[in-house]
């Protein structure tokens, strides 16, 4: 279970245009091609391409072709181009939040303590190692797990410094937490599941080094050590 819902800040930059927002609209109603789209919005074809486009490239549409005609075989003509509301669910927030994961862990973890007659916290953190686990089993680092969990990693002062320093053997702080809020209100039981899903990261990245809780104003409770040697 992930449950991770990509920060889509770009994808609502693309919806602040008018006629994009009008271009999405459309396009939750039904397939639109070009022709469909400038027609509707009265807007010449080239316009409505290049939005639909932009649309498409921010992920909030998806593109397939069909003939329109219904002909097929020589004559029957190029396949339209076709745009469709993407089906994912659209969250942005800056700076990177994922409550959704964390609404997640914790429904797991109430069914998980019911069912195994375990303290909650004890089903969070499991809950929370075994979600960072599958996310990281897909990215090539820790680095690139924490980045995409929104944890903003970066080295240490002292490391940053040296920069022959190998990028895995340095330190790390977390300038970002992705569950801000809900760690300002429960901080010992939220906090104890930030550590966990980040050493589930670091478990499925292979990563030697040791995140540790340390709660520092301003970034995340957790902090990634090297081993000392």
């Amino acid at each position: 279970m992930t449950a991770l819902t990509p920060n889509r800040a770009e994808a609502v930059a693309a919806l602040a245009d008018p006629q994009r927002r009008e271009l999405y609209r459309l396009a939750t109603e039904r397939p639109i091609g070009r022709d469909d789209a400038a027609a509707a919005l009265g807007m010449p074809r080239s316009t409505a391409a290049m939005n639909l486009d932009r649309l498409a490239d921010a992920g909030l549409l998806t593109v397939s072709y069909a003939r329109r005609s219904g002909r097929t075989g020589p004559g029957a003509g190029r396949p339209a181009k076709l745009y469709r509301a993407a089906d994912a669910e659209l969250a942005a927030t800056i700076p990177e939040r994922h409550y959704e994961l964390a609404g997640a862990l914790l429904a797991a973890a109430a069914e998980d303590a019911d069912e195994r007659g375990v303290p909650v916290r004890e089903a969070l953190d499991a809950a929370a190692f075994a979600a960072g686990a599958a996310i990281g089993a897909g990215c090539a680092d820790l680095e690139e797990a924490l980045t995409l969990c929104g944890y903003a990693p970066r080295a240490q002062e002292s490391d940053a410094a040296e920069g022959d320093r190998d990028a895995a053997s340095r330190d790390l702080v977390l300038d970002n937490c992705p569950f801000h809020a809900l760690a300002t209100r429960h901080t010992a039981l939220i906090c104890g599941a930030n550590l966990e899903l980040v050493k589930g990261l670091a478990t499925a990245t292979d990563d030697a080094r040791t995140p540790v809780l340390a709660r520092t104003a301003g970034r995340c409770c957790v902090e990634i050590h090297r081993r000392p040697g």
